[in-house]
């Protein structure tokens, strides 16, 4: 994420930890990270200095930083596909109701429908209440076309200030999008989402887990419906608690716009930790 004003300060979080000043037009490159032990549970309690942040391979100094539970808006998606009917859909609606209970009076969401394309069943300016009658109303129809679902509510996320997530249940593979999987991955790398997935079945479409890689998020599989409120319960854990980082690229000759690639790293004194963080972004 680039941005000329931080997002720190967006977020209300400039004033409860010391950052650096920049100058106006220096563009700060933010970026929010996971740090989790090895059985997956979150890592609290870690600042900057434990962090390494790398820019095509070269170190950079990490010049803003905060840690915490930051203001969030979630796309929850549920795929509604034939495939969903009956006993599926309904512990599918059941999962998708508890995370949105879940959510802080902070954090806003809008909610949305996979099937052979993206139908927004409630706005995110919508009440939490009306979210979840319409999560109870929930039917299934159609087939699956999960790609182009995706973008629609990337396009949707994007106008939202601060953290952003997609959190989305399928069950199946994608056999109707319009939307190649480069393009997908290209439009994902493009956002600002994380990209978080839940698929239930025999197998995990590849697509989920590259979405998830590039952006920072995770997928899970849960081969039996029963699985969806674990996973998602995994998934508020680790919403709960992330941290960003800020930095103001090195100097660098060329000025045209091209995939910038970044590496975020916890340094070998915090111990066994992982560290997932987007992986890139184009600028300058």
């Amino acid at each position: 994420m680039l941005a000329c004003v931080s997002a720190l300060a967006v977020l209300g979080l400039a004033s409860a930890r010391p950052r650096a000043q920049f100058a106006a037009g220096v563009q700060m490159v933010e970026v929010y990270a996971t740090a989790t032990r090895l059985d997956g549970s979150p890592v609290t309690g870690l600042g900057a200095g434990d962090f390494e942040v790398l820019e095509d391979g070269v170190p950079q100094q990490v010049s803003a930083f905060a840690a915490g539970e930051f203001p969030l808006t979630v796309a929850l998606g549920v795929d509604r596909s034939w495939s969903m009917a009956g006993e599926p859909l309904r512990l599918a609606v059941r999962a998708s109701q508890a995370f949105l209970r879940g959510l802080r009076p902070a954090d806003r969401s809008m909610l949305w429908a996979v099937a052979d394309g993206a139908e927004l069943l409630a706005p995110v300016d919508s009440s939490r209440e009306s979210q979840l009658r319409a999560l109870a109303q929930l039917t299934p129809w159609s087939t699956t076309a999960l790609r182009d679902a995706v973008v629609v509510a990337l396009d949707r996320l994007d106008p939202e200030p601060g953290r952003q997530a997609l959190v989305l249940f399928t069950d199946g593979e994608d056999r109707y999008s319009r939307t190649p999987p480069a393009d997908l991955l290209d439009r994902v790398r493009r956002s600002h989402a994380l990209v978080y997935s839940v698929s239930v079945g025999k197998t995990r479409p590849a697509i989920l887990a590259e979405m998830a890689a590039v952006s920072g998020g995770r997928s899970l599989h849960a081969r039996d419906v029963r699985g969806l409120e674990p996973a998602l319960a995994a998934i508020a854990s680790e919403l709960g608690h992330q941290y960003l980082l800020g930095y103001v690229p090195l100097p660098r000759q060329e000025t045209e716009p091209r995939w910038r690639s970044i590496a975020v790293r916890v340094k070998p004194a915090a111990g066994s930790v992982r560290v997932r963080a987007r992986d890139g972004y184009v600028g300058p």
